[in-house]
């Protein structure tokens, strides 16, 4: 089939590259010129294990442009696929979605199906056709789809060519038929509603693992009060079948594209209705508390972090992406700055967008033997693998005094025993070293 993506961000480019991976020629258009300069030659604009690759295995079946007028032309499925940003009362801003709308409206001269990717509102899809209908410069038909996405960046590949589900909101069996078909190739369960409910299963969705993060975070600090290891109380959570093991890993807190603004979003929506709903807001208040976990945590060290040096493994808000969205980071460095310390932060890839942010306030290191190196304490905010390969006696050999902070629970407390390091990390014993 002839489709036609607007936007190359997270779920706009994954989406295309699987398509054309599926055996469907896919243009994929965005307003950035030198992106699409960049994708033309097969690279990717963003960090994503595997997108490059697939990417260049489809070329022949894979456009890029900023013409959108000539890709939706003869489009025959148009998928929205752009960014729905939080604003700053908590709601989702449209204005994306809608412009493309609008451009789709002036410019389909076939009949088509408007598939929406991108993560918005109960009630959307409806605003989105009728838009589109009340504006349509051609006599075609035109149908909305909600289509909602599920992956998660570093992994998102997979969780696209590999869904659980496909989900399906439509409200005619021609357009239901016409989606199935896109699909056809990818050999996942359907779930087949109309588009409210596709809408709402990928907030309930989202917002449901966002909650199960901020309960075993709570979990996890009560643990600390009363004693109780946060790891042992998951893996006997986690064997029951009705709740299950994932999302069960205590931390400092849920960040990136999804979980916070999707849960902010549903929670703008159910205070707009009136039916507040209290999971989703506690939820929200949970996870902003939860990020600052590591920095009271080292008052049990220091009054102040005032001429101290400090380490920081890890930026991005987990590993495997370079997106820096609600990441803990984010939250917790500046509190050092302002408090007088020296932050030397290493991360594998996400310091280029971190630099955007902080240029000149802290000191980008190539090695974590760099960034550890004469460190007065150190704060680990993301699991990346050459972190959790780290052994006690690497804290010991290189800091000049060994206080590790893990937000992220990447090594066995016990280790740390008599090694001259302290281990203080989320929902488990502080090993005193």
């Amino acid at each position: 089939m002839n489709i036609v993506v607007a936007g190359t961000g997270y779920v706009g480019l994954v989406t295309g590259v699987a398509l054309a991976n599926a055996g469907h020629c896919v243009t994929c258009v965005d307003v950035d010129q030198a992106k699409v300069e960049l994708m033309r030659q097969g690279v990717s604009p963003i960090y994503e294990p595997g997108l490059e690759e697939l990417m260049q295995e489809n070329m022949e079946r894979l456009t890029f442009t900023t013409d959108y007028a000539s890709a939706y032309r003869t489009a025959e499925v148009v998928f929205i696929g752009v960014g729905t940003p939080e604003k700053k009362d908590g709601s989702a801003n449209l204005s994306y979605v809608f412009q493309v709308a609008h451009q789709i409206a002036e410019n389909i001269e076939n009949d088509c199906i408007v598939v929406v990717k991108s993560t918005v509102p109960i009630g959307t899809n409806d605003k989105v056709e009728k838009l589109i209908k009340d504006n349509l410069a051609h006599d075609v038909w035109v149908e909305v789809v909600s289509n909602p996405e599920f992956l998660s960046q570093g992994t998102a590949v997979p969780d696209t060519l590999h869904a659980a589900r496909i989900v399906i909101g439509a409200e005619s069996d021609r357009a239901k038929e016409i989606v199935r078909n896109v699909y056809e190739n990818f050999h996942q369960p359907f779930v087949i509603t109309n588009r409210r409910s596709a809408e709402m299963i990928k907030y309930a969705s989202n917002d449901f693992l966002a909650l199960k993060i901020s309960y075993i975070n709570e979990i996890a600090n009560f643990c600390e009060i009363v004693g109780a290891n946060i790891e042992d109380v998951a893996k006997g959570m986690g064997y029951d079948p009705r709740i299950g093991n994932r999302f069960l890993h205590a931390g400092i807190g849920y960040g990136g594209s999804c979980f916070p603004k999707d849960t902010k979003a549903l929670h703008w929506m159910s205070n707009y209705y009136e039916r507040e709903l209290k999971t989703i807001k506690a939820a929200i208040e949970i996870n902003d508390s939860q990020k600052l976990k590591l920095i009271k945590k080292s008052k049990q060290y220091y009054d102040s972090l005032e001429g101290l040096t400090v380490a920081v493994l890890g930026l991005t808000f987990k590993p495997n992406t370079d997106d820096l969205r609600e990441a803990p980071s984010l939250v917790n460095i500046p509190i050092m700055l302002d408090d007088g310390a020296t932050v030397k932060a290493w991360d594998p890839v996400g310091v280029e967008n971190y630099k955007k942010k902080y240029p000149d306030e802290l000191q980008y290191c190539d090695t974590i033997e760099e960034t550890l190196k004469d460190a007065d304490i150190c704060f680990i905010f993301t699991e990346w693998q050459e972190v959790k390969d780290l052994k006690p006696e690497d804290f010991k050999r290189l800091m000049k005094k060994a206080i590790v902070l893990d937000g992220r629970n990447c090594y066995i407390p016990e280790t740390f025993s008599g090694s001259g390091v302290v281990y203080n990390s989320i929902g488990r014993t502080i090993v005193e070293g």
